[in-house]
């Protein structure tokens, strides 16, 4: 018989959030709308505007009041791509040639890639990627206009999700901007490192201008312990050079970039194929 308290209230804690958990999922429901959203979304555009670019003229209170009726206006699956025109129209922004990264299936890589080499811009880069990244919102299905912080749907139950709704149209905005040359990181260690299904491929890839853009770079990267699954000699891969070749971009395709897998060794300097590199540059002084 267990007589310790504490082990007790910590076994009906961990099956309270078990129950939570699988009552979530049976509904096709996640957490609720972000807590103080408000001030996180204005915040971010004032730092934005003050200290990440500087020169630039938003109106941060009018980004927020158009962003708030986009989603307060309409039942929490029925936001759809054309409600955040309005939105968008406040917050225009010019991108840099030769600088673009998109990526599929790298999230945590890719942006320490881009803080390492500070030369790529990703979609989060941008102000609306900046103001919106990792929240969660949606309204009321009945009577409040407020937001809904207690339960939102899952983006799987709904066509017009009110947060994937925002982000198709700031990838679209993102991918038609693209010009010069253009960086693609996929990953090589899951199948379908490119999908059809994904935002780089069902919205992204469609929206790059072949008159725009000069070259895709395609970079695959492996986990250092894989499994290795794909590489540009096979898998999904080929498939998206296929749809680039088939649409007249010019690109290249490396699954051994060197600065990426020194990353990848700072993140894991005891992986074992990290020890065998580090041994040789060693040898080589």
């Amino acid at each position: 018989m267990n007589l310790d308290p504490f082990s007790t209230r910590t076994s009906d804690m961990i099956r309270g959030v078990v129950v939570f958990f699988f009552l979530t999922q049976a509904l096709g429901a996640e957490m609720g709308t972000t807590d103080n959203l408000k001030e996180i979304v204005i915040g971010r555009c004032y730092n934005y505007v003050t200290l990440v670019q500087p020169n630039s003229r938003y109106d941060c209170e009018e980004i927020w009041r158009e962003f708030q009726e986009a989603v307060l206006r309409r039942t929490s699956c029925n936001v759809a791509v054309r409600d955040y025109q309005r939105m968008f129209h406040t917050m225009p922004q010019a991108l840099p040639c030769d600088r673009l990264l998109f990526w599929s299936k790298t999230h945590k890589l890719v942006h320490s890639y881009s803080a390492v080499t500070r030369h790529f811009w990703t979609l989060e880069d941008t102000l609306a990627g900046y103001l919106f990244n990792d929240l969660v919102w949606c309204g009321q299905d009945h009577g409040d206009r407020g937001f809904n912080f207690s339960s939102c749907p899952m983006w799987s139950t709904c066509v017009n999700h009110p947060v994937y709704s925002l982000w198709k149209q700031a990838s679209k905005n993102f991918a038609a901007l693209a010009c010069g040359n253009i960086t693609v990181l996929l990953n090589g260690s899951v199948p379908n490192s490119f999908s059809r299904d994904s935002m780089f491929g069902s919205v992204e890839l469609d929206n790059l201008n072949p008159r725009m853009v000069n070259h895709v770079n395609i970079k695959v990267v492996a986990n250092l312990e894989g499994p290795f699954l794909e590489s540009c000699s096979q898998g999904s891969v080929l498939d998206l050079i296929k749809i680039l070749s088939r649409r007249g971009f010019r690109w290249t395709c490396s699954d051994s970039d060197v600065t990426l897998k020194i990353l990848q060794c700072m993140q894991n300097p005891r992986q074992s194929s990290c020890q065998t590199c580090s041994n040789s540059l060693l040898r080589g002084h």
